[in-house]
């Protein structure tokens, strides 16, 4: 067997799990991003921020100590 053939396959909420306590960066589906630390996440990808920036259009908009993200407004996740 190949190396290929031997790795693991991962799901996305390994990956989420992965991350949790790193800086994120969240984009919502209205194009905002926001980066900051990931708190916590649940099954509805409700997020909590840690150190949260709010950037609109690239530019920096607002600083937040803590944010809450509801989830049906998150197109995706990545490490920032």
């Amino acid at each position: 067997m190949s190396e290929q053939q031997q790795v693991t396959k991962k799901s996305p909420t390994d990956f989420l799990n992965l991350i949790l306590g790193q800086r994120v960066f969240v984009r919502l589906n209205s194009g905002i991003d926001y980066k900051g630390v990931l708190a916590c996440l649940d099954g509805y990808m409700n997020i909590a921020l840690e150190q949260t920036e709010e950037y609109v259009d690239g530019e920096l908009r607002n600083r937040y100590g803590d944010a809450f993200i509801r989830g049906n407004n998150v197109l995706y996740i990545s490490t920032a």
